[in-house]
């Protein structure tokens, strides 16, 4: 009886075994300068990850970003530089979404307020490297209701934050 119990014990991690350092080619892990050695993945590409991502190269060494943000670095500046008027809910420098706190203008005089949802959606410094939700409430009959967000906010504040990657970039680059 006791044979049988630890064998089921075990079972998973044979099983996570197999697939232990194999080469993963979908998006999530991957980017165009590297491939991401995922070990310890479970049941197929979609299964559980037991032990992490091994952000060395193949030889061992590591992959030279040497950034620690699972993002872009001026991206991620940028965007916080760019919402730095409004207050900060969280922000997941890994993942690349910043999310802020309700923020009411001062010239609304607190019957409308916004909350921005920003990601940052790889590694490199690209036009489409950034997406920016917007999103708008108004105060009816003392309660806050959903309202439609002009097309162009969203577009405008990610032009904002891609000139500021962009000026961050080359000031970098200049020292």
């Amino acid at each position: 009886m006791t044979k049988t119990r630890i064998a089921f014990l075990l079972l998973p991690v044979l099983l996570g075994a197999c697939s232990y350092g194999r080469t993963v080619n979908n998006d999530e892990y991957t980017d165009d300068s590297r491939r991401a050695r995922v070990r310890g993945r479970l049941n197929g590409s979609d299964g559980v990850l037991l032990l992490g991502t091994d952000r060395t190269g193949r030889n061992g060494q590591d992959d030279g970003t040497g950034t620690g943000l699972g993002v872009n670095a001026y991206l991620w500046r940028a965007a916080l530089n760019t919402l730095s008027f409004m207050p900060l809910s969280s922000a997941d420098p890994f993942g690349g979404v910043i999310i802020t706190d309700w923020y009411s203008p001062p010239a609304a005089e607190g019957r409308e307020r916004f909350r921005v949802t920003a990601y940052i959606l790889g590694r490199q410094l690209r036009s489409d490297g950034v997406r920016v939700s917007v999103f708008r409430q108004e105060l009816r009959n003392g309660t806050w209701q959903d309202a439609e967000v002009a097309a162009s906010t969203g577009p405008d504040l990610e032009d904002k934050v891609l000139a500021e990657a962009r000026e961050l970039r080359s000031q970098t680059a200049s020292n």
